[in-house]
């Protein structure tokens, strides 16, 4: 084997080391760490951050890549794996060590800064932390900017870290594609509201059997409880240490049966793709998803292509109708796909319709573009939130915790994610359609056998972790580009039939 190539990988066993250590903690505190515990626990993860940091970017580093990159006698995937380091080099060498451990610290505390904020509806405590995070998203953006010396927007720099390739000028194209095509159907669906019925949904749902009813919904779709851990906590998220160690969780709602299920099946979708992925790209910086509109793409398709179909609940619904009976004793099936297929604007983006959604993630698109292109005080952004909740969806919050403060991705750093769940929906359309072209999909929904769907997945996409780019994984698998096309004629053809009268 290449002797570089085996120095590279002991330095990568130390790099995961500290990245793992780090991502326990996040974990720990976003589900189980008491809240007084976070200061010392900022500090410790300030100080891994910077160990991390020194070990991706030692001396030697550049020089091991650049003949790593020249090497001819490396396999398609350590080739792979030498690409993903370099990409993390390059992009971390940018910033100085000592801002990115002061970063890293500032991160760890806002999480629990943001929690408290949201459940006190107090977005005065939080603001101050989030202006201290937009300055260093800022900052770490202008030093891709000048290293690339690119003088566009400076939050395409912010997008490239999700989604190479979907700049702003992409995006607000795109953008304003789903926006002539879903408007006029919300239209449809709010005159038409009385055809479509979910009351059921808000009826009081025992917590203790809907955790229950998550762990089936997670096994039905293939969630291995071998690699991986259903958890509660404010926000559900999935996070990932390696393949054989993915972690979801979820929000249980009293009265509201819909959100932990379908977040259930949401995170579940993405902790399939990250125990797919090929055991050769294992605790390596190609061992994860390629992109977050890749990974989002198995997550919506999970979620509403799938779950929210009739087939799918074919073989689950007496299961649940038995496990609550008096809740759902006068619904039917039918009554029910219906109901979880509703479209009734809100303000609260994880509990969205799936029609709506993507005016949720235009809302928050437009707001971040304004934070990177002009000065604006992060006091004004409530009223800036609201105003676009009120163009965009009709409605305006009624407190910043329905409001500003709903999402955790700010409090976390993760200024140019939200675009990466519009374009996974419209990714994952585009692969439900080849699903039904390749198999008889709703047969094997109807039969509760997922087994075919999710194999299929991991051979053609989910085993290549992040060795392959997002347009060549979704040209491979379809026979064709992304095209948003397939999401635009999807919501046409299932709303158009649920609410035309």
């Amino acid at each position: 084997m290449n002797q570089d190539y085996i120095i590279l990988m002991e330095k990568l066993k130390k790099i995961n080391a500290y990245n793992m250590a780090l991502v326990l903690f996040q974990w720990d505190n976003a589900t189980a760490a008491p809240k007084r515990a976070i200061e010392h626990t900022a500090e410790a993860m300030g100080i891994l951050s910077d160990a991390y940091y020194r070990a991706l970017t030692g001396d030697d580093m550049s020089a091991l890549l650049q003949r790593l990159n020249s090497a001819s006698d490396l396999t398609p995937e350590q080739h792979a794996i030498v690409l993903k380091t370099a990409e993390m080099y390059e992009e971390i060498r940018l910033i100085p060590a000592d801002e990115y451990a002061a970063y890293q610290t500032l991160l760890a505390k806002a999480d629990g800064i943001w929690q408290n904020a949201k459940l006190n509806n107090d977005y005065a405590s939080f603001a101050p932390v989030l202006k201290e995070i937009i300055a260093y998203a800022k900052k770490f953006a202008g030093y891709k900017a000048q290293a690339r010396n690119y003088s566009g927007p400076l939050y395409d720099m912010a997008l490239d870290g999700y989604e190479k390739g979907f700049t702003t000028e992409v995006l607000d194209e795109f953008f304003e594609k789903l926006k002539a095509s879903i408007v006029p159907l919300v239209r449809l669906a709010v005159k038409n509201h009385a055809l479509v019925d979910n009351c059921f949904n808000f009826r009081r749902y025992d917590i203790e059997l809907q955790k229950k009813i998550s762990r089936k919904l997670a096994a039905h779709i293939g969630f291995d409880f071998d690699r991986g851990v259903i958890a509660e906590s404010a926000h559900p998220f999935t996070t990932s240490l390696h393949n054989k160690d993915v972690r979801i969780t979820t929000a249980y709602l009293e009265n509201n049966l819909e959100s932990a299920m379908f977040s259930t099946i949401h995170e579940g979708g993405h902790a399939l793709y990250e125990m797919h992925i090929d055991d050769a790209f294992t605790c390596t910086p190609a061992g994860t998803a390629m992109s977050m509109g890749i990974h989002e793409s198995q997550s919506r398709l999970y979620e509403n292509n799938i779950g929210r179909s009739r087939a799918f609940w074919e073989p689950l619904y007496p299961m649940l109708k038995e496990t609550f009976p008096e809740q759902l004793r006068d619904v039917t099936l039918e009554h029910f796909v219906k109901g979880i297929n509703q479209c009734v604007p809100g303000s609260i983006r994880t509990e969205a319709d799936e029609l709506t959604y993507c005016l949720h993630i235009m809302v928050r698109y437009e707001i971040e573009k304004m934070i990177f292109s002009q000065e604006i005080d992060v006091l004004d952004l409530p009223g800036v939130w609201n105003d676009k909740y009120e163009e965009y969806l009709g409605l305006r919050p009624q407190n910043d915790s329905e409001g500003i403060l709903q999402d955790i991705h700010w409090a976390g750093g993760s200024f140019g994610y939200f675009p990466s769940y519009a374009i996974g929906t419209a990714i994952a359309a585009q692969i439900y359609d080849h699903l039904k072209k390749v198999m008889p999909l709703d047969q094997y929904l109807a039969e509760g056998t997922l087994t075919p769907v999710s194999d299929y997945l991991k051979e053609h996409l989910h085993r290549f972790g992040a060795s392959k780019p997002t347009m060549q994984l979704i040209s491979e698998m379809t026979g064709e580009p992304f095209n948003p096309d397939y999401y635009i004629q999807y919501l046409q053809e299932k709303y158009t039939k649920l609410y035309s009268a």
